[in-house]
């Protein structure tokens, strides 16, 4: 993909990358395994952000599980379940 930067997070510096990328990004994908680390309550935020969208891809090798996209879009669209 032409203009992709990738970041990888030292153990610490977490939250730090994802703001950078944010802030930097006019898309964000983030490993579902890392994904794993982020602590819900930020992981919902980021990915109700307005801008930039922020998208949680599969992991490569299947290591790590993917939230649950349906309820996760129906609770960020205000949509009943």
């Amino acid at each position: 993909m032409a203009g992709l930067e990738v970041l990888v997070p030292e153990t610490d510096d977490l939250p730090a990358l994802i703001r950078r990328a944010c802030e930097a990004a006019p898309l964000v994908l983030i490993d579902a395994a890392l994904a794993e680390r982020i602590p819900a309550a930020v992981l919902d935020a980021l990915l109700s952000a307005p801008s930039p969208p922020v998208v949680v891809a599969p992991a490569v090798r299947g290591t790590a599980l993917l939230p649950d996209i349906g309820s996760r879009l129906r609770r960020q669209l205000g949509v009943l379940e």
